[in-house]
């Protein structure tokens, strides 16, 4: 399962736009506190940037950065490493960080999947996010998306045995392709039965954007497997 084999399809799109006050501070004057910057094929020491030795936890895409903030604070017993590219989220995300003093928060600004081919450790995750991931809907644009058994490959390598996997999307369709592409998995199994997605957990806070869809009768699935290796 070589990591090698991921294509270079990218499943975000880099979105510009003017930025508050607010998120320059944070992008600029904290980024030296909070963001860290990736040197190519050098693994990223996390007992080095986190100011505690603990479980480390990623989330991916995490948009305007609502829910990992909210599991920071809450979770001070866990480090978390965000990963987006979305300026005007990562900005807030390190600004409202700040203001809430965190220590066990860290950021990246770059794309996922060459951060993880290069950058961090097999065994060094103790559990991997991915709520609301863009559903790239077209059908055309589905090998897009970033749940793709390759990405699974390279996840299952970076997660210690037993680490976690919780995914969360409001778009059907993708569910049922997150829940395929685990089961077939070798190395990952559902918490709960073969083909159950889970209630939300306590711990994963609702966003706004969940609420709003939630008014709009849109569903919600929850899906969370273990690392089995």
């Amino acid at each position: 399962m070589s990591e090698k084999i991921i294509r270079k399809i990218q499943s975000f799109v880099r979105r510009s736009g003017r930025l508050t006050l607010g998120q320059k501070y944070g992008l600029n004057d904290l980024w030296s506190q909070y963001g860290i910057n990736p040197i190519a094929d050098k693994i990223i020491d996390f007992d080095t940037v986190f100011k505690k030795q603990q479980d480390v936890i990623l989330e991916v895409g995490f948009g305007n950065g609502d829910s990992l903030l909210q599991m920071a604070i809450n979770e001070p017993e866990h480090n978390f490493l965000g990963i987006e590219v979305y300026e005007a989220g990562v900005g807030r995300l390190i600004n409202e960080a700040h203001k809430n003093n965190l220590s066990n928060l860290k950021i990246i600004k770059e794309d996922a999947v060459e951060v993880l081919k290069s950058n961090i450790a097999t065994d060094s995750l103790h559990g991997f996010q991915l709520y609301f991931a863009d559903p790239w809907h077209k059908k055309k644009h589905h090998k897009r998306r970033i749940v793709q058994a390759e990405f699974m490959d390279m996840m299952s390598h970076k997660l210690v045995n037993g680490g976690f996997v919780h995914m969360a999307t409001d778009w059907e369709h993708y569910a049922q392709q997150m829940m395929e592409t685990l089961e077939l998995h070798a190395h990952f199994k559902n918490t709960l039965n073969a083909h159950t997605y889970s209630p939300r957990p306590e711990r994963r806070p609702i966003t706004k954007f969940e609420r709003r869809g939630e008014r709009l009768g849109h569903g919600v699935w929850d899906l969370i497997f273990t690392n089995e290796k």
